[in-house]
């Protein structure tokens, strides 16, 4: 069944060669006890490993069964090491962290035995050589020759043809020397057993034949195969494997990390810190962006998509700053002696050429504003339409002018009247912008559910509701329940007295009057001042055409009501809101808001009065003269260039203001309409003077019936795209359908609107998504290091594990399975360290959470995905996997001879 043919062995010894085996002849029968003498270094162990398929010879033929074994792969080396071959080692080679039960039945775990199967055999075979009461023990609660008959039930579970056994007493006393030989003995009854061994008496007592090798060469054979006993034998095929499963190199690896848990507990957790790292960032990235996401619908309150007349690309915007930020300007040469010249000219030519081109210039029309009003009602939950309307002009409330009892006067005389005080103050230089630091009424949005779904009504609940009625207005606060003291002035809750006195508190002037402080007023005082709204022909009156400057100033401005001014409407303060406090966003900022029911009233007052007839027919007649009157003091000058007038132009009425009691009582001009502003600025600020130039549009007095901007409301930030989608239809090549009329896309202006929210989400995820690369770039050197660290670690464990990874081979394991062992380790730590890592990731996450939630502002900033951890966790299984790569590969290269002689 086994025949050696001229077997040699060589080994190179640094630049010399050793010649173990000289030439071997043996044949073996199926059943003898054949011991191997010799003195050390004769070769008898290389025989014995060349014959057990561990070690390969260098030259002739070893047979098994009529088969040569220069056909055999390493497939088939495993095989026969699993299935033909049983070794007895001196050393016992037991696996340390497993049981007895365990090393007996690794064996048949790598030929592929069952679970139960290979307990039931591995317990006989224990049985078999007296150990039936040590299955659980493991190898060091075990004594030498305790331990020496686990390792010939290893050897005999798989009912192996051979039993090679290398000096299997010598590490034991004579006692259990005799155990072991008759165990050995009963053993050769059935098969082919083949020992090394020192002791000859030994052999002479129980081996059947005696082989003695001297330098490498057989000088004796007690009992030599001989001619008459040849039979022609050929190898039966059968379907054998040897082949350690997966979850076998896992339960191995488990085993040997369990039986070193400090070790690998104390390198799991320093393997998490690279992973805490970069799962604490990403927590804190979601949880931004989720915050973000959270205060989306809050945002879209306060940031609606957009329609004017004219605006600014946001868009190309951002894309001009992109460009800008990605190169810089040419830099002229600097040259000795001269002095380059900076044109400032050129620069500001070449501004304003930029933001021209970022001008975007609609033209809205009645078919648009239809294709507006056909958009489904389930896409957003409020639509504002802006006429551009000025209803400070036409709006009259009661006021102390001038000393005077108590008159009404418009909302836009009160603000030029302080205006004036201001003049007279050490905020001179800030007069002029007192009209738009304190904006008096506005028009609120048409749906009341709305307005209630980010508002709470905090004056009476039983007499308040929002304003919906032409005649109502309502009043909402900013979220610390406040109005500016600038508004409450325009609106006339404040004397001049008072007002001034506000002034005076600020710059701690000597005129500071204590009593006369009004820092708080109650609802009661807000809701029940009185506001009336008078039409145009009320409060323009035509200048009669008899007058030589008609033409100069065609109408006057009324700014205090009349005795026989009837007309009027009485707005009413029906209600108090005040944001809810979980809101960030609200559609309507703190200020007084009348209703759309208003704006049509005055739409269609406004459409038949004198003075939108005046300047529509002079746009007709003289559209040089635009659709609006211009008001200041001019020099009015004839074709020739002579000046025929020096005085006010335009629209103009008289105001009066005192200073204080004692003080004269002033009377100045005031002009119809707004200021232009930037001539503020330069009389303010600069040593130039600008004449004030103040303009009335046709807008401002509700002649345009056509909105001037449109603000739509999204339902949520998922509907947005709903909006923005049939927003963009308008401007595609699509036929629209409007009235059951198609309209071409040649029928249509281009439209673009202003979708404010979504340049600013896209802008904050970018820079959150930069930050968050840089951070999980730089947290990622700890994923590095802590790979090179579990590489050095799989190391020490193959340096540790070199006897198991011998033992492994002996027993058939395949290169692949050693392989698998280790990688099973590097996997194992992976993943722990990815779960821990989680897991004090998500401990952070609710510290945190509990931190930032005290602080009222939100309530989770820190929030880690599942998705994510299980991503973290296969990156740390799959670093881990990679960092162990090389030294399970040096594992699977060890010579399994090598690796049974290590201690």
């Amino acid at each position: 069944m086994l025949k050696l043919e001229n077997i040699k062995k060589d080994y190179k010894v640094a630049d010399s060669v050793v010649h173990a085996l000289k030439g071997i002849n043996l044949e073996f029968r199926k059943n003898e006890f054949v011991a191997i003498l010799g003195p050390s270094g004769c070769g008898k162990t290389t025989l014995l490993n060349i014959i057990g398929g561990l070690d390969h010879y260098t030259s002739g033929d070893l047979f098994i069964n009529g088969r040569s074994t220069k056909e055999y792969k390493d497939r088939d080396w495993d095989v026969y090491r699993n299935h033909r071959i049983g070794f007895v080692f001196q050393s016992y080679n037991l696996i340390p962290h497993q049981t007895v039960l365990g090393n007996v039945e690794l064996a048949l775990t790598i030929a592929g035995i069952g679970k139960e199967e290979r307990t039931r055999r591995a317990k006989e075979a224990l049985d078999k050589v007296g150990l039936s009461d040590q299955y659980y023990k493991h190898p060091n609660q075990l004594s030498g020759g305790q331990c020496q008959r686990v390792a010939i039930a290893r050897a005999l579970v798989n009912e192996p043809e051979i039993l090679l056994a290398d000096e299997p007493t010598g590490a034991l006393d004579t006692k259990t020397s005799v155990q072991i030989m008759n165990i050995l003995k009963e053993i050769a009854k059935e098969r082919l057993i083949i020992m090394v061994t020192h002791n000859p008496e030994l052999a002479e007592l129980y081996a059947t034949r005696t082989i003695k090798l001297l330098d490498g060469n057989v000088v004796e054979d007690s009992d030599p195969y001989t001619q008459e006993e040849k039979e022609e034998t050929k190898e039966e095929i059968v379907n054998e494997k040897a082949k350690m499963s997966l979850w076998t190199a896992f339960k191995l690896s488990f085993k040997n990390l369990m039986s070193k848990f400090k070790r690998t507990l104390m390198v799991c957790v320093a393997a998490s810190i690279g992973i805490i790292g970069v799962s604490a960032v990403l927590a804190v990235s979601t949880g931004v962006k989720t915050f973000i996401s959270d205060m989306q619908d809050d945002m879209l309150a306060g940031n609606p998509i957009t329609i004017s007349e004219t605006s600014i690309d946001l868009n190309a915007l951002m894309n001009t700053m992109s460009d800008s930020s990605k190169k810089e300007a040419i830099k002229k040469s600097i040259e000795d002696g001269y002095v380059n010249v900076n044109s400032l000219v050129e620069y500001l030519v070449e501004q304003g050429e930029t933001m021209q081109d970022l001008q975007i210039t609609n033209e809205i029309d009645e078919k648009y504003i239809a294709y507006i009003d056909s958009m489904p009602k389930e896409y957003y939950k409020a639509m504002k339409k802006d006429y551009g309307i000025n209803i400070n002009n036409n709006l009259y409330t009661g006021m102390d002018l001038a000393g005077n009892d108590v008159q009404n006067i418009s909302i836009s005389a009160i603000t030029q009247i302080y205006t004036s005080l201001l003049e007279e103050t050490e905020f001179k230089a800030y007069s002029g912008m007192i009209a738009n630091l304190g904006a008096s009424l506005s028009q609120s949005l048409s749906n009341n559910d709305y307005i209630l779904s980010q508002y709470d009504v905090v004056s009476d609940k039983e007499t308040s509701r929002v304003a919906s009625n032409y005649d109502e207005i309502m009043i909402v606060l900013s979220d610390d329940q406040e109005l500016n003291d600038i508004l409450l002035a325009q609106l006339g809750y404040y004397t001049q007295e008072e007002f001034l006195n506000l002034v005076y508190k600020a710059v701690d002037d000597e005129k500071y009057n204590a009593s006369l402080d009004k820092e708080k007023f109650s609802f009661e005082e807000l809701m029940s001042k009185e506001f009336i709204w008078y039409p145009n022909n009320t409060v323009y009156s035509t200048v009669p055409s008899n007058i030589p400057t008609q033409q100069i100033m065609p109408f006057t401005y009324n700014p205090i009501e009349g005795n026989d001014w009837n007309n009027g409407i009485k707005l009413k303060v029906t209600a108090i809101l005040k944001p809810k406090e979980e809101l960030n966003f609200s559609s309507l900022r703190a200020g007084f808001y009348y209703t759309p029911a208003l704006t049509r009233k005055i739409l269609e007052d406004s459409k038949t009065s004198d003075i939108v007839t005046f300047i529509k027919t002079r746009l007709e007649t003289n559209p040089e003269l635009g659709d609006s009157i211009s008001s200041g003091f001019f020099n009015v000058k004839d074709k020739h260039d002579n000046i025929i007038y020096t005085g006010p132009v335009g629209i103009t009425y008289q105001y009066s203001y005192q200073i204080d009691d004692t003080s004269e009582v002033k009377t100045k001009r005031g002009y119809v309409g707004t200021r232009n502003a930037m001539s503020d600025i330069i009389n303010n600020y600069t040593e130039y003077e600008m004449p004030d130039v103040y303009t009335l549009s046709l807008r401002n007095i509700g002649g345009n019936d056509i909105p001037s901007s449109i603000s739509i409301y999204p339902l949520d930030f998922e509907r947005k795209y709903l909006v923005t989608d049939y927003l963009d239809k308008w401007n595609s090549d699509e036929i629209i359908t409007l009235n059951n009329e198609p309209i071409t896309k040649e029928e249509r202006n281009e439209i673009k609107y202003t979708d404010a929210i979504a340049l600013i989400i896209d802008l904050m995820n970018q820079m959150i998504d930069i930050i968050t690369i840089a951070l999980v770039a730089f947290t990622s050197l700890s994923l590095v290091v802590s790979t090179v660290m579990i590489g050095i670690i799989i190391y020490v464990s193959v340096i540790e594990r070199i006897k198991e990874i011998g033992v492994i081979r002996s027993l058939g394991g395949r290169k692949k399975d050693v392989s698998h062992l280790f990688n099973a380790e590097s996997i194992m730590i992976g993943a722990t360290s990815g779960f821990i890592g989680i897991g004090v990731t998500y401990l952070l996450c609710l510290i945190v959470n509990i931190a930032v939630s005290s602080s009222g502002v939100v309530s989770r900033i820190a929030i880690l995905p599942i998705s994510y951890a299980i991503i973290i966790i296969l990156i740390s299984i799959l670093l881990t996997t990679i960092s162990g790569l090389v030294p399970a590969r040096m594992a699977a290269k060890k010579d399994p001879v090598v690796a049974l002689r290590s201690e």
